[in-house]
């Protein structure tokens, strides 16, 4: 039997296929203008039995396609305790907002803080930073470098902050320089989310911004511990969703196919 996870997130969708309650596919897209779309093009090319969707766009699925959801803080802490059995703390940085989740030895939510008020702190605020200062959000942390204690990114908006990092750039400061200081800012912020809930370790680093690993640098020297990141960082949340649709009772009545009414037609039934 196939059981399918879906994460379908602000900047991507992400897709884990299981066979004996082990991953055999992964699939991860552009969320574009039409996550529906995609989402049924992802059902196509490998035909889930169950079916569980999470992320920002479950409810997508759940309204058109008859999906059984579950949230994303449940999603992310199912799939980073499978990876990681002794995890208690999660870190997750997305595209639209960044969460720390602790959970117990069970893997039971226990506490959660989010920011999703603002995209400072995200992987939104990254790639625009990265942007207006001319580099590649792939190697974004890999520019940060020197002493930027004397740079602060003050603003907890993107707009004023994007405003800021022009002035220090009109100033001469070196881009590596306020590379460093705009990672020390999501650091910081983490940070506080953290000291709302008790922080125990291990700690799991998920969410795509946690394959920058200036940032994962960062909150083990803030931490003072190991941050764990797993080889596929950004897929925990749907890896939860799959395991958690694997489970008895969860995952039943997956449809028997995912349908779109749009200008007033039915698409064609793909099998989910």
């Amino acid at each position: 039997m196939k059981i399918g996870g879906i994460d379908i997130g602000s900047r991507y969708i992400k897709y884990v296929v299981l066979e004996d309650n082990k991953p055999v596919a992964f699939y991860k897209e552009d969320t574009g203008h039409d996550p529906f779309e995609v989402c049924r093009k992802l059902m196509e090319m490998n035909k889930p039995d169950k079916l569980i969707a999470t992320g920002y766009g479950r409810h997508l699925l759940e309204i058109h396609g008859s999906v059984n959801t579950i949230t994303e803080i449940k999603a992310v802490a199912i799939g980073s305790k499978e990876v990681l059995p002794s995890c208690r703390t999660i870190i997750d940085i997305g595209g639209q907002d960044t969460k720390v989740i602790a959970i117990n030895e069970d893997g039971m939510v226990t506490n959660f803080e989010m920011n999703d008020r603002c995209a400072a702190g995200t992987g939104k605020f990254l790639e625009i930073m990265a942007k207006t200062l001319g580099f590649n959000i792939e190697s974004f942390g890999y520019q940060c470098n020197g002493d930027s204690n004397d740079i602060k990114i003050n603003s907890m908006c993107t707009v004023f902050a994007e405003s800021e990092i022009i002035g220090l750039i009109a100033k001469g400061v070196k881009r590596e320089l306020i590379a460093t200081a705009i990672h020390n800012s999501i650091a910081s912020r983490v940070v506080s989310l953290i000291k709302r809930i008790d922080l125990h370790d291990d700690i799991v680093f998920t969410g795509g911004c946690a394959r920058n690993t200036y940032l994962q640098r960062l909150f083990e020297t803030r931490f003072r511990t190991k941050i764990h990141v797993h080889e596929n960082p950004d897929i925990l949340a749907a890896l939860g969703a799959a395991l958690y649709a694997g489970r008895e009772g969860h995952g039943a009545g997956a449809p028997p196919g995912l349908q779109k009414q749009r200008d007033g037609k039915k698409q064609k039934a793909v099998a989910g």
